[in-house]
């Protein structure tokens, strides 16, 4: 079947950018007079111009980077429930094969899923590029759910056979919240020929345990991908060895950064240490940049309850999501009303080679981009500890050192997935995920330079027009 045919009964959490609606147009704005002919713009006032106008690029999209409304609104109030993409397609999933609407890579879309059936969509690909589909379900907040409640992914061929096979389900709290579970079609000559051809592929989407599910429908959100295939063949075996300590973790007074609510609208965050409230049955979304060669190290903290009595299962869990949404790793620890902390396992860095490991928690740490840090905090907590809310503390470290990315033939879909944009360099507090720590320091350095050159740039330019209004 292949290395990713074997489901993973294990618990998952619910990359688009949202895509707002369009700005309206600006009336026209009456020409203004030309200025008095004169000498030629100096080069270097052309070249400082250029620079100035991608700072102030980079400047004015900063502030509509996801997370950066919830920075603003801070945490005066309840969030409630997934916040789905901007912009997602509604799209119905089909009980048969026959009548399946396509993924299209690149896009986000929204369907429902019923207690009882499978439901059916369709991936046109072709034979060169690996593919994966992200599906999130989310329930009902108020719900019961039992611990192997969740949903299953699977992906096959025109034929039936099968690509790949993976659950995510609420785990041991029992508590309701987004869960992800991802599908892919992967390329590998040493595979045979099943999920090898182009042509159409169908992922299915069923609940693990109908029987047990609450009656309700519950929301979807897909993504589909595709990764384009190498220029030239490398290194087909996972790397065997990498530093596994775990380094301690970062101290310092934390930055609040409260948490998004959907992976559409997770909050950028660097290496620091950051702080929010978190109430039961919340769960928070941090975007992680991370560049090839980088480690992620996440511990969570959940502050003290002044009634220290009882105990919640599972309560506090932290998970790992790679760019395409596929989990990596995920932690739980119950609470008893006393300060805790739950922290992930040491991970590898981000290697292509690592999607040759048998282990699952290496071969999702296959490419660099957007990394996700899920919290969610059991509904049940509220049971003996009341309703928060209670101080979180996300304390991010990025080990290892930024590495050049792999040769793709192409581009990925959607487009920048697979790396870290030099937007999110600038922009990411705390750190950069790209970068070393010395990187980062040169990036912010060009940022403060450049800003002064472009206000030498316009003392440039008032002089040369009244030079040049003086010769006329």
């Amino acid at each position: 079947m292949g290395r990713w045919c074997t489901a993973r009964w294990r618990a998952g959490a619910g990359r688009a950018r949202p895509t707002g609606p369009a700005r309206p147009t600006s009336p026209a704005r009456p020409a203004s007079p030309a200025l008095p002919t004169g000498p030629a713009l100096p080069a270097v006032f052309a070249r400082t111009a250029a620079v100035t106008a991608v700072l102030v690029t980079v400047v004015a999209t900063t502030a509509a980077l996801p997370g950066a409304t919830a920075l603003a609104a801070g945490s005066a109030g309840p969030r409630t429930g997934y916040d789905f993409a901007d912009g997602a397609v509604r799209i119905t999933g089909a009980t048969a094969t026959a009548d399946a609407e396509e993924l299209a890579a690149g896009s986000t879309y929204r369907s429902s899923l019923p207690r009882n059936g499978t439901l059916y969509y369709r991936l046109e690909l072709d034979a060169t590029s690996d593919a994966y589909v992200s599906v999130t379900a989310v329930p009902g907040p108020d719900r019961e759910v039992t611990a192997v409640d969740g949903i299953r992914v699977s992906v096959r061929d025109a034929d039936g056979g099968s690509c790949s096979v993976h659950s995510a389900t609420f785990g041991a709290a029992h508590s309701p919240r987004p869960v992800t579970a991802w599908g892919t079609r992967e390329i590998d000559p040493g595979a045979g020929r099943r999920c090898q051809d182009a042509g159409t592929y169908y992922v299915s989407v069923q609940r693990t345990r109908p029987q047990d599910s609450p009656p309700d429908d519950w929301d979807l959100e897909l993504t589909a991908a595709t990764e384009p295939h190498l220029r030239q063949t490398g290194p087909t075996k996972a790397p065997e060895t990498w530093d596994s300590a775990s380094p301690e973790p970062l101290a310092g007074e934390p930055e609040r950064r409260p948490g998004g609510s959907g992976f559409a609208h997770a909050t950028l965050v660097g290496q620091g240490v950051w702080r929010d409230d978190i109430r039961p049955g919340e769960t928070l979304y941090y975007r992680v940049p991370v560049d090839w060669g980088r480690q992620v190290y996440a511990t969570a903290e959940l502050a003290g309850s002044p009634d220290a009595s009882g105990y919640a299962t599972g309560a506090l869990r932290l998970a790992l999501h790679n760019p395409v949404r596929g989990e990596v790793d995920d932690a739980a620890k119950g609470y008893t009303g006393r300060r805790t902390s739950v922290g992930l396992a040491p991970l590898p860095p981000v290697a292509y080679p690592n999607r040759y490991a048998t282990a699952g928690q290496v071969g999702a740490l296959r490419f660099a981009g957007d990394y996700y840090v899920v919290v969610h905090l059991a509904a049940q907590v509220a049971d003996d500890f009341g309703e928060g809310p209670f101080g979180l503390t996300l304390r991010l470290r990025l080990g290892g050192a930024a590495q050049s990315g792999p040769d793709y033939a192409g581009e990925s879909r959607p487009e920048g997935l697979f790396e870290v944009s030099a937007r999110d360099r600038v922009a990411v507090p705390g750190g950069s995920g790209g970068a070393a720590a010395g990187d980062d320091g040169a990036m912010k350095a060009v940022a403060v330079g450049g800003i002064g050159t472009g206000s030498l740039l316009l003392l440039g330019l008032a002089v040369w027009t009244a030079a040049a209004r003086r010769r006329t």
